[in-house]
């Protein structure tokens, strides 16, 4: 039965019964809008493609990637011509791979 059927049979309802219904015949109709409405989401979301639900797309990835490793060899790089090893390398390091992590685990 559509919405308005259902409203024509709640308003119809109504009239046979008498103001006394009014609350009931109200949340009545609410509870199969609210129904109806459920549904229609329910299908759309199923309808939706799985890519906006997974979480960044395989093109982002790849620019994380490019980008955190020519930052990190340029910090490499410029660390390692002041003064050789340095513990900052460890730092900058562990933050890329971080970044990396956070950025590309699974979504729920």
């Amino acid at each position: 039965m559509s919405t308005g059927e259902e409203l024509q049979a709640a308003l119809s309802a109504r009239r046979d019964l008498g103001p006394d219904y009014d609350d009931a015949l109200a949340a009545s109709f609410l509870d199969k809008v609210g129904q109806e409405v459920d549904r229609r989401v329910d299908e759309r979301l199923r309808a939706a493609p799985a890519s906006r639900q997974r979480g960044p797309s395989d093109g982002q990835r790849l620019a994380l990637a490019i980008v955190s490793l020519s930052l990190g060899t340029v910090a490499t790089v410029a660390l390692a011509m002041v003064g050789g090893f340095n513990p900052a390398f460890l730092v900058i390091w562990t933050g890329i791979v971080i970044v990396n992590i956070v950025f590309n685990r699974p979504r729920a």
